[in-house]
């Protein structure tokens, strides 16, 4: 092919219109542009296909003092490729490659913010998708943006650049579909030398080229197609099968037949901040634990927190009220605990296990392995008190620790550094001491049911298993989720273990969000490899356990915008018209228990896939689709759905003036 030059981007989108003709016309082709160089091609791509038109934005990755030479790239949707050759050869330390990620995703969400404004980005799932740049030179970035529209399932990757070098175009038809290029030119010295125009795109100008295309009627045909009202016939089977919740006190019967027998009752939350959550799944564990028999709550907290608190309830610790019982849950997310809802439970629960034998007490137990300073500190405290010789042993092991300061992110950081060795043989070390001990040759004051050992144990237990997980968070080719949640479901078979020495069968009910009680399976978690609580105790529990899910369209929730950050009350969008909760919107019942019983009428109706929201403690509304939704089946995912319509943020036991800020007017939902 022979070389030649451009006169500016739109003639060179003109040119590279005549290898794509196939494409023309089609209503599953969406055109993506790299910007800013790429969305003047890709408009002129758009027009002449009459294709609807969006950005899909990709940020270099700079070696820091060589910002030129990439390292590897991010795109929209969480992806990070990075050049491992490049990499390797300049001993580029994993924490130096996450500061400049963490710079660049910061951009990345500003130029989404900037070029949409606030639109919705196309829907991509079962489409045809050709992907747009100005040019190609090494392909980075053309390389992340293939691996992050792969993750969304289109039918197809096309690739389309005016110019590109020869070395990139045949390494890309191995990522790509396929790869079109209007001129390969020989030498290729770089993109810029193939235009007569290569004046910067602006800001203003990828706005009004994506504006145009908007009016002129490319907007995403997926998209206009799921703002179209549900079949009503779908929406009248669905009223049928939907049993209403009218606040009185037999709401959960139905629930509670269903959960029946069952070992395990999972109860969700699709965000860490919804009053409504936190209060209705309070109402239905009070009637597992008074008319069902359950004799434990597992959370998705740390353990030596919810210890605290599992001594208060029990009536075995020396805190005043429930809010200084709560007062261990100082990490981030504070309010995810220490909220108003949260202190009404632990006080019923508290009055509930008076009176009752120590034995019939109901605790509570936390679940999640984030809290390894205080879980190491809660081993040595144990020990200290009754053997000061294994205390002094436990020190040295965990003393291992000391280098690394404080933060379990650190940790991380450093383990991945060449010549910087892990501390994981005295993690475990430390964990198989304790197992060996048993209650006849290690004597807990005030303890006779074992209950200070159990506690020992499993906070080493939680050494080992946050030492893996900080270890391999950062690390590609090892899952930190599948460690976590796998942590979750054997700490559950553990106090399992240790409830069964009571007298009675063990029953828990477990608290924690929908993405980790909603089996991973039937979600596109599971389709990346992923699994989840949920699916580990249904694989390991089959019929013992009920999985129960909760929803919302719309309202207010309590989150973060960034990680560490102060708790906000957020507006909570209405949830897009193609996802399960616009659907049961649409019932117009507001409060409602819907059973997903195998057979049943809503579970044959929701068997085709939709999108999901989930928002955990961080909500970013101006990327809500790609930070907060993802497909699921619901009917495979959990056996029943708890929707709440209009839902409020729950309320911190300590208010910031964000949150404050945040208060809706008197009028809201009607004076939006």
């Amino acid at each position: 092919m022979a070389e030649r030059i451009f006169r500016d981007r739109a003639e060179a989108g003109r040119e590279l219109v005549n290898g794509l003709a196939a494409f023309a016309g089609r209503s599953d082709v969406v055109i993506l542009a790299l910007p800013r160089g790429g969305v003047p091609v890709a408009a002129a791509v758009a027009d002449a296909l009459h294709a609807p038109l969006d950005v899909f934005i990709v940020r270099k990755l700079g070696v820091p003092g060589y910002e030129e030479l990439a390292m590897g790239a991010i795109a929209s949707g969480g992806v990070r490729v990075l050049n491992q050759d490049i990499v390797a050869s300049l001993k580029v330390p994993p924490y130096l490659i996450d500061a400049v990620t963490a710079q660049e995703q910061e951009e990345l969400l500003r130029r989404e913010r900037v070029y949409r404004g606030g639109r919705a980005p196309a829907d991509v799932r079962g489409r045809t998708v050709i992907l747009v740049d100005d040019g190609l030179a090494t392909g980075a970035s053309m390389q992340a943006a293939i691996r992050a529209i792969r993750q969304r399932q289109p039918k197809e990757v096309v690739v389309a650049v005016p110019t590109a070098s020869r070395e990139t175009v045949e390494r890309l038809k191995h990522k790509a579909d396929a790869v079109v290029c209007a001129d390969l030119p020989e030498p290729f010295w770089a993109v810029g030398a193939a235009y007569r125009d290569f004046t910067q795109t602006s800001d203003d100008e990828v706005r009004r080229l994506l504006g145009r295309a908007q009016a002129a009627g490319a907007a995403d045909p997926a998209a206009a197609h799921a703002d179209d009202a549900p079949d009503p016939t779908v929406l009248r089977r669905l009223r049928a099968a939907a049993i209403p919740l009218e606040g009185g006190p037999d709401d959960y019967d139905p629930l509670l037949a269903l959960i029946g027998d069952a070992r395990f009752a999972l109860l969700g939350e699709a965000s860490h901040g919804t009053h409504e959550f936190y209060r209705e799944r309070a109402e239905i564990t009070r009637r597992l634990i008074t008319d069902k028999g359950f004799g434990a709550v597992a959370i998705e907290a740390d353990w030596p927190d919810a210890w605290r608190v599992n001594r208060y309830v029990r009536g075995d610790s020396d805190d005043l009220d429930a809010v200084e019982a709560l007062a261990g849950f100082r990490r981030f997310p504070t309010w995810m605990w220490r909220n108003t809802q949260m202190v009404e439970f632990v006080e019923w629960l508290r009055i509930h296990n008076q009176g009752l034998p120590a034995q019939a007490r109901v605790g509570v137990y936390g679940i999640d392995l984030y809290s390894l300073r205080a879980s190491m500190k809660a081993v040595l405290r144990c020990l200290e008190a009754v053997d000061p010789a294994a205390a002094a042993v436990a020190r040295t092991r965990y003393a291992c620790f000391d280098r690394f300061g404080d933060s379990g992110q650190a940790y991380g950081f450093m383990t991945g550094l060449k010549g910087i060795g892990s501390c994981q043989e005295q993690a475990v070390a430390q964990l198989l001491a304790l197992q060996r001990r048993t209650a006849d040759t290690l004597s807990w004051s005030g303890s006779a049911d074992g209950e200070e050992l159990f506690n020992a144990e499993q906070n080493a237990r939680v050494v080992k298993s946050a030492e893996a997980y900080y270890r391999t968070m950062f690390l590609a080719e090892v899952s930190s989720w599948n460690l976590r949640d796998r942590h979750m479901a054997d700490s559950l078979e553990r106090l399992v273990a240790h409830l069964e020495r009571r007298p009675g069968p063990v029953k828990i009910a477990v608290w924690a969000h929908n993405s980790h009680l909603g089996d991973a399976r039937a979600t596109a978690m599971g389709e990346r490899g992923e699994l989840n609580l949920g699916q580990l105790l249904r694989e390991r529990h089959g019929r013992a356990v009920v999985s129960v899910g909760f929803t919302t369209y719309a309202g207010t929730v309590t989150a973060a915008s960034d990680w560490d950050q102060p708790a906000e009350r957020k507006r909570v969008r209405p949830a897009r018209p193609d996802s399960y909760e616009a659907l049961f919107h649409a019932l117009g019942i507001g409060r409602f228990l819907l059973p997903l019983t195998l057979g049943g009428e809503a579970e044959q109706i929701l068997r085709t896939d939709r999108i999901e929201r989930a928002i955990g403690v961080i909500y970013r509304p101006d990327t809500e689709l790609q930070s907060h939704y993802a497909r699921a089946c619901l009917p495979e995912q959990f056996d029943a759905i708890l929707h709440f319509d209009e839902t409020r943020a729950v309320t911190p036991l300590e208010r910031t003036a964000e949150w404050d800020a945040g208060e809706v007017p008197e009028t809201f939902p009607v004076g939006l």
